[in-house]
């Protein structure tokens, strides 16, 4: 059906009688004996005007597929038909229209970039990579009470339990924190105190049950506190709650404090962790519930908690030979998560810029290398100044980093079994002795570890749909 007017409903009805013939068409240079027909010369269209007018509208007249979408917008602008008809020249709207789609060039602009939903908060990331290590102070202050050789594998054992736990607990308060923060805070409040408990029990085995114990117990109870912090986003708490550590750290160049403060300031910033992870917990469980919502089920974080222990094995290994660059890789970390916002935030715009999935594939190598590279070439000049070994600090970074991306996209179990190899290997070198030797172990470990990573990102999150 033609939208168009002029068509046959604009024909008049013509009434004949019955009997009679059509009157014949008389041709038009002739004339009727009754009728005088005056007949002015028809107006034609104004092209100047018209032009006048297409260029006015280009911008909104060129992403038109068709002179209707015109015509919508010369009445959206008001044009009446007499005014077309007596400023342009055209009979009707839709000649108009037709006229200013011919004139205008199509194009088709592609949309404003929205804002990036993976934009990082750059304070927060630092503040995070700070809070890792401030604990660190605490070993620094009690180093003259304790005996390193023979505490140190008790608070080592409870440290690897603390940390894998508290991979697996995050994980899981996360996937509740979806449903509510109430139920977050209830999964945090009762795993918690279980992973602090086992850890403090199975530190208990190294230590024969003495003295040390109570050392192991204090550092999971701070881990287990820093934990739950962390994850319901209460960083600054946690940082102020740390500030008599800093503050007897940055005493003691010029001053010692003796064993009453060296003890009491890291009591005192245990307390304050727990006391200020108690009032956030409160304010959590205050939060209304949310009902019907299904559980989680416990294996989905089993992968992160076998992460953390991997990953907690892998420092260790390089914390035996280069003590300083656990301090280097603890302290990375917060450069780390941001750099991890920055990968997703990148990989967004690269699947909005391409059109092709082989052009996606090649633009998600080269952002996968541009973050490791961003990550990686700090820590060159860091391992030099703390005189560790390059090579090594460098690949375990790499490791580190590209499951901790893996696990940030859901392959939680490819990142957990590369990782878990990795350190299950370089572990019996070193506790057994075997070839190639305990320097090299960790080096070659940790780059067959990086190349399974790297390729496991590249087929997981070189296609769009990760992304999408």
């Amino acid at each position: 059906m033609s939208l168009e007017p002029g068509g046959s409903e604009q024909d008049t009805l013509a009434i004949r009688l019955a009997g009679t013939r059509p009157p014949r068409r008389r041709p038009r240079w002739a004339l009727d004996d009754t009728t005088l027909a005056i007949r002015l010369p028809r107006r034609g269209p104004d092209e100047e005007a018209v032009s006048e007018l297409a260029a006015e509208l280009a911008d909104r007249i060129g992403p038109a597929v068709h002179p209707y979408e015109v015509a919508a917008l010369l009445e959206a602008e008001g044009l009446s038909a007499s005014l077309i008809n007596e400023r342009y020249g055209h009979p009707n709207l839709f000649s108009l229209a037709s006229a200013l789609y011919e004139r205008v060039p199509r194009t088709f602009p592609e949309p404003a970039p929205g804002p990036d939903p993976w934009r990082p908060d750059t304070l927060r990331c630092l503040l995070r990579g700070v809070l890792f290590a401030l604990p660190g102070l605490a070993y620094l202050l009690t180093a003259p009470l304790w005996n390193a050789g023979g505490h140190a594998p008790a608070l080592v054992v409870a440290g690897l339990v603390s940390w894998a736990w508290g991979q697996a607990l995050g994980h899981r308060a996360h996937l509740r924190m979806a449903t509510g923060r109430r139920e977050a805070g209830r999964t945090l409040l009762a795993g918690a105190p279980v992973g602090a408990a086992v850890a403090t029990a199975v530190a208990a085995l190294p230590a024969d049950g003495g003295p040390v114990t109570l050392v192991a117990a204090a550092q999971s109870a701070y881990l287990a506190a820093a934990g739950v912090l962390l994850v319901l986003g209460r960083e600054r708490l946690l940082l102020a709650a740390l500030s008599p550590l800093l503050a007897g750290a940055c005493l003691l160049p010029w001053w010692e404090p003796g064993p009453a403060l060296r003890t009491g300031l890291p009591l005192l910033a245990l307390l304050a962790t727990l006391t200020v992870t108690g009032g956030v917990l409160h304010r959590a469980l205050a939060a209304p519930a949310t009902a019907g919502a299904p559980r989680p089920r416990l294996m989905w974080s089993l992968p992160y908690g076998l992460f953390g222990l991997a990953a907690g094995v892998l420092v260790l290994l390089e914390g035996r030979e280069e003590p300083y660059a656990v301090i280097v890789l603890t302290l990375s970390m917060g450069p780390a998560e941001w750099l991890l916002y920055r990968y997703r935030g990148l990989s967004v715009a690269a699947l909005r810029a391409t059109a092709t999935p082989a052009g996606f594939l090649l633009r998600s190598a080269g952002i996968l290398g541009l973050c490791l590279l961003a990550y990686l070439a700090p820590l060159l000049p860091a391992a030099l100044l703390t005189g560790a070994d390059p090579v090594a600090l460098l690949l375990l970074a790499a490791v580190l980093w590209t499951a901790l991306l893996l696990q940030a996209f859901g392959a939680a179990w490819s990142s957990a079994g590369i990782c878990l190899t990795a350190a299950g290997a370089a572990g019996a070198v070193v506790l057994f002795r075997l070839p190639p030797g305990t320097a090299l172990a960790l080096p070659l470990s940790c780059g067959a570890a990086a190349l399974c990573l790297s390729a496991c990102a590249l087929c997981l999150l070189g296609r769009p749909a990760p992304h999408a």
